[in-house]
């Protein structure tokens, strides 16, 4: 069975779009499972029914830790399921449900597969992760749009459309909790890939994502979490050099927004603390 993993923060409105884009229950066997990090919203409680589980966090878990939540119920439902983890400013334009398990039957090695990524407009959002470790960058890469094969091995794979293919792995596979938003998908491939899981990803079949447009709101955690993030993940893959040089960079680049765009700055100085605080 297919699930799909939805972490819901104040997004009934775009997690209605995106269950109204799957095709009908009553035809193919799967579930949305919905974990609801913003336990006030009542409003989430309409959109359960036969297919639709949702569960509650006592708070604000993060992206990493709602998913996580999700990944131990499901495991213990099906450990040979496939999860399609996907955000909730994503959804679809055409029925890929049929070819998904099909997929991995041709393809049973792969463990963690991300799918292209297009914008409302039609542009490619994401096609693929390089990590380049003399550097230090994470960075996204079209991998896709010049070859006709039916996946390409990648470094990383983005947290709004990544699906898990339970079967390959002993244990529920998990984010690690350090991080709350950001760059723990990129750890997530990472640490997995680091255990021998082959990491890829396909224009098989794809989404539609409209790009931040839920944590846009709040644009100081944004920046936040994503500078801790980032200098988390280059603290566990790159070495000290790196980490120096990449530090100089940001409080540097922080210093100049300070004048120009303040919330950003301040932003980046917060995640900065966190990182030497942790």
């Amino acid at each position: 069975m297919i699930y799909f993993l939805v972490v819901n923060y104040y997004s009934t409105n775009l997690i209605t779009k995106l269950i109204s884009s799957l095709p009908s229950y009553d035809s193919y066997d799967y579930k949305v499972v919905i974990v609801n990090n913003s336990p006030d919203d009542n409003s989430i409680y309409n959109l359960k029914n036969e297919s639709v589980v949702i569960f509650n966090a006592e708070s604000n878990l993060g992206f990493g830790g709602g998913c996580n939540f999700g990944l131990k119920w499901i495991y213990t439902q099906d450990s040979q399921g496939i999860v399609w983890i996907i955000n909730p400013d994503a959804y679809f334009v055409e029925n890929t449900i049929e070819k998904v398990p099909l997929f991995f039957e041709t393809h049973p090695n792969i463990s963690l597969l991300g799918t292209i990524v297009h914008t409302t407009t039609g542009e490619v959002w994401f096609a693929g992760g390089r990590f380049i470790l003399s550097t230090g960058a994470i960075v996204t890469q079209d991998l896709l749009t010049n070859t006709d094969t039916d996946y390409v091995v990648c470094d990383w794979i983005t947290g709004c459309s990544l699906i898990v293919n339970l079967r390959n792995f002993d244990d529920c596979p998990q984010f690690d909790p350090a991080y709350f938003l950001y760059y723990e998908d990129f750890d997530f491939c990472r640490r997995y890939a680091n255990q021998g899981h082959l990491i890829a990803v396909t224009k098989q079949f794809g989404v539609i994502h409209q790009p931040s447009s839920i944590t846009n709101r709040y644009v100081f955690r944004k920046i936040k979490n994503s500078t801790y993030g980032y200098l988390l993940s280059l603290d566990r893959y790159t070495n000290q050099w790196i980490v120096k040089i990449r530090l100089l960079r940001l409080i540097s680049h922080a210093l100049v927004l300070m004048f120009v765009k303040p919330q950003v700055a301040f932003g980046k100085f917060a995640g900065l603390l966190m990182y030497w605080r942790r």
